[in-house]
């Protein structure tokens, strides 16, 4: 069975910093790319960054410079560091992982900015 278990989200103030992980298990998680998506109400779900199974890592042009996205094969973890954080920021974050038969989503974790 396949789970992502996000954690770290909350409450920060416009300019501060969060650290929102995810932890993997039932996949081979070394083999899978990661991603973090995030989504507000009334709003599409949209992919703020990955990091592939060989480390290269991709983001969406609004949190590039401010976001670092990491992995550690070991603990079977993703995180995604976020800097410089904006009220725009606050949604709710989405781990994912598509493997090659299915694709898997985390519960979210809520990440409030505020001004």
């Amino acid at each position: 069975q396949v789970r992502l278990v996000e954690s770290g989200g909350g409450l920060v103030q416009a300019g501060g910093s969060l650290r929102v992980s995810c932890a993997a298990s039932g996949i081979i998680f070394s083999a899978n790319a990661m991603d973090w998506y995030r989504q507000v109400p009334g709003k599409q779900r949209e992919l703020v960054a990955r990091i592939s199974s060989g480390g290269i890592l991709t983001y969406a042009d609004y949190v590039k410079g401010r976001f670092t996205i990491s992995r550690d094969n070991v603990k079977n973890t993703v995180h995604l560091q976020m800097n410089s954080l904006k009220p725009e920021d606050t949604a709710e974050y989405y781990c994912h992982v598509r493997t090659l038969r299915y694709e898997y989503w985390g519960q979210g974790t809520q990440v409030t900015v505020s001004s």
